[in-house]
């Protein structure tokens, strides 16, 4: 653990007991309202609190229950080693707390492949998802990001969207057998991306027609590529298993940008979802008073 963090952690204790109370257990109401367990499920990933809990992955996260966070994604988990994963998945199971997305990464976004309905980029794919199962029980994760990769300028594009709904069946067959979801994310980062708009992966959603294959809707891509937020939401709300966050522009914390989060926060909360939401974005401030001034944004955030 940071040393820092721990020995101001032991100075707060001796505090507490010199003074009869005890400061882990939040007795005193402002410590607790301050680090209380928020209303949505939030998913904290590595590097968001470095400067207040070190640069260890572990120490972050268990930095983060105590501020209120109840879950955790990790876009390169599957990169890590078997040990850290492990590792990973025995600190959320002893604190209570949830493991959100991690991605199946086949080659870098910049290269077609499920577009081209070459069988090849088929069992490439295939093989990545067997993978990926493995790494999902070391952690106990559920939700896994898929991105189909780029447009194949060469064929039309419902020709293509065949090939990715060819590719994801079965994988979906697959993780279905396992109560495993990949979550198919459209994004915004270049125009090249050929999934990009939220109908176009509804669609392509109900053509697979699998429990195992659903929506991850990035509110700060989809606010990129078409607005509309909240109305979006509700057209593909059946097929929606996961969400992301960030502000735009800048992609930061909530209170950021243009988004309306307390207001959208609120929506799919009362329409039921109890899922995670990924804080997929930087951190607008820097130090440890950034990493409080983004707590404090979503402590803002989330009372509605």
């Amino acid at each position: 653990m940071n040393r820092r963090y721990f020995l101001s952690r032991q100075a707060m204790a001796g505090a507490a007991l010199m003074a009869g109370t005890p400061v882990f257990g939040f007795s005193d109401r402002s410590i607790h309202q301050e680090n209380k367990t928020f209303r949505c499920n939030y998913a904290i990933h590595d590097g968001m609190f470095a400067q207040s809990a070190g640069p260890d992955f572990i120490d972050q996260i268990k930095f983060a229950h105590e501020r209120g966070f109840r879950s955790i994604e990790d876009n390169g988990l599957m990169g890590r080693s078997v040990a850290i994963q492990d590792k990973i998945g025995s600190t959320l199971g002893a604190l209570g707390m949830d493991m959100g997305v991690f991605v199946i990464a086949l080659v870098p976004n910049s290269t077609v492949y499920l577009t081209t309905g070459k069988q090849e980029w088929k069992d490439k794919f295939y093989q990545k998802c067997r993978e990926a199962i493995d790494v999902a029980k070391r952690v106990n994760a559920k939700w896994m990001t898929v991105v189909p990769g780029n447009y194949d300028r060469s064929l039309p594009e419902h020709i293509q969207m065949a090939h990715v709904i060819d590719a994801l069946r079965p994988c979906a067959e697959l993780f279905e057998k396992e109560g495993l979801v990949m979550v198919l994310e459209p994004l915004s980062d270049t125009p090249d991306l050929f999934l990009r708009s939220s109908s176009q992966t509804y669609a392509i959603c109900r053509a697979v027609n699998s429990p195992a294959c659903k929506i991850l809707f990035d509110m700060y891509h989809l606010q990129k590529n078409e607005g509309n937020i909240i109305t979006n939401i509700d057209l593909c709300w059946n097929e929606i298993a996961y969400f992301q966050i960030g502000d735009n522009p800048g992609r930061k914390e909530p209170g950021t940008g243009e988004i309306h989060y307390k207001n959208i926060f609120k929506h799919i909360h009362n329409k039921g979802f109890r899922g995670i939401l990924g804080m997929e974005h930087g951190n607008a401030l820097p130090g440890r008073e950034g990493e409080e001034a983004l707590i404090k944004a979503y402590r803002e955030a989330d009372s509605f």
